[in-house]
């Protein structure tokens, strides 16, 4: 199974489809290398770029009185 398959599978995470606009998207490059992660994640909250912050929700409510 393919990555991006498994994403979607288990997380609801669709990288193939255009939030937006719901069209293909194709993957370029998948980067796995953590100071290369961290640099970009760096570089990208200096900018002042519309999108890339995660929308603010409420935590997830307690499950009080389901069995373990």
């Amino acid at each position: 199974m393919r990555w991006a398959k498994r994403l979607k599978r288990v997380f609801q995470i669709d990288v193939e489809t255009c939030p937006k606009c719901g069209g293909s998207v194709k993957v370029i490059a998948c980067i796995e290398d953590p100071p290369v992660i961290e640099q970009i994640l760096t570089h990208l909250a200096s900018k002042d770029l519309p999108g890339l912050q995660a929308e603010s929700r409420a935590p997830p409510a307690p499950r009080i009185g389901l069995p373990h």
